[in-house]
């Protein structure tokens, strides 16, 4: 045995170190599969950026109506929005959404 062992000595090394090195590339902390995983993730956070952008634009634009041109018709929005008024002679219905 010890034999065997001493003739294939390269033998044996080289497929330890095909399977450690194979081995860690595909697992581990810079493997293909964690790769794959901060991949996802670095896309996910791309829409989630793109969509914290969009907002933070809308709130500049809502935020610019109310500060250095005061929009009327805006403000009216607002105020039939939150606070439910309306005209005179008007009927308002309240229309709920579900949240499933």
């Amino acid at each position: 045995m010890l034999r065997l062992i001493k003739r294939n000595y390269f033998l044996l090394i080289s497929v330890f170190l095909i399977l450690y090195f194979g081995f860690n590339l595909v697992s581990g902390e810079r493997g293909l599969f964690s790769y794959i995983e901060k991949k996802d993730l670095l896309s996910n956070l791309k829409k989630e950026e793109l969509s914290l952008t969009s907002k933070i634009e809308d709130m500049d634009h809502k935020n610019s109506l109310l500060s250095t041109n005061l929009d009327l018709d805006y403000i009216e929005t607002l105020i039939r929005e939150r606070f439910l008024f309306g005209k005179k002679n008007e009927t308002i219905y309240i229309i709920k959404k579900n949240e499933d």
